[in-house]
């Protein structure tokens, strides 16, 4: 019996550490190339001997890539405030006030958030175009809300319909309106699922490629993932791949750092549903 779970547990730690490779080395592997230049970049050693930053350099010299990155904290940061601010208040109604077709509007709403970018791609394109937004920062908060919303909708409204009934009927004998309660009684309880369901749509919305390459047209309004893309050599012959490697390993940092910070709150919210059930 001892040994069997002696095999158990090494098995586990076999498959931990596969896992970690896994999901650690590409980027890992993604900040060695970036340190490399030239004839070394077609070096399969683990540890670049001769780092240089040459790339990193290039990639702000070249391009307004800085520019980039604030246009897409600019349009993610707004889209993960509006998206709660509207979630929250759509979630109490969903979560809490009973009607007719309320169930319904919920699979309506879980539908939405699966479709394909590419099915409202046109259609968001000609509203975007007859509103004038066309390569601006807005035109994507607008086109970023399609798949952001519905997503913390539903997750909020889950959440939200797990809170116990009694703190609501006290607020409702103490007099208090629906969005004192929304507000006063409810949001305190509610920011491991905000956090958690605001940092997936930031990840989102940061990481937005389509939407992103078809309404905008200039390199000033343009998100990181698509001036990462868009990227250049000298020549049509030159793959860049330092300075893509580069690029990549500066817009990844910040979301490393959002995880750390928050994630605490992140296993917390993930987690409430299960404790209460």
């Amino acid at each position: 019996m001892r040994v069997k779970r002696q095999i158990g547990q090494a098995l586990f730690y076999v498959l931990v550490a596969v896992l970690l490779l896994y999901t650690l080395f590409p980027f890992y592997w993604a900040i060695v190339s970036s340190l490399r230049s030239g004839q070394a970049l077609f070096s399969t050693d683990l540890i670049p001997t001769d780092p240089v930053w040459e790339n990193y350099a290039a990639v702000f010299r070249e391009q307004p890539f800085a520019r980039n990155i604030l246009n897409s904290v600019i349009v993610a940061v707004s889209v993960v405030a509006l998206s709660l601010l509207l979630s929250l208040t759509a979630a109490y109604s969903l979560g809490r006030v009973r009607f007719r077709g309320r169930g319904f509007l919920l699979m309506v709403v879980l539908a939405v958030s699966m479709f394909p970018q590419v099915a409202v791609l046109s259609g968001l394109f000609e509203l975007v175009r007859i509103l004038g937004l066309y390569n601006s920062l807005t035109s994507l908060i607008l086109s970023y809300l399609i798949f952001t919303l519905p997503f913390t909708v539903w997750v909020l409204a889950t959440f939200m319909r797990e809170l116990p009934k009694e703190l609501e009927e006290a607020a409702l004998v103490d007099g208090a309106s629906p969005w004192v309660i929304l507000t006063r009684v409810f949001l305190p309880l509610m920011w491991p699922a905000m956090v958690t369901t605001g940092l997936l749509a930031f990840i989102a919305a940061w990481n937005e490629f389509l939407f992103a390459l078809t309404f905008t047209l200039s390199n000033e309004m343009r998100t990181v993932p698509v001036a990462i893309a868009l990227i250049t050599g000298a020549s049509q012959y030159e793959l860049p791949w330092g300075r893509v490697m580069a690029a990549s390993v500066i817009v990844t940092v910040p979301l490393i750092v959002l995880v750390l910070i928050f994630q605490r709150r992140i296993v917390a919210g993930l987690t409430a549903g299960a404790v209460k059930g």
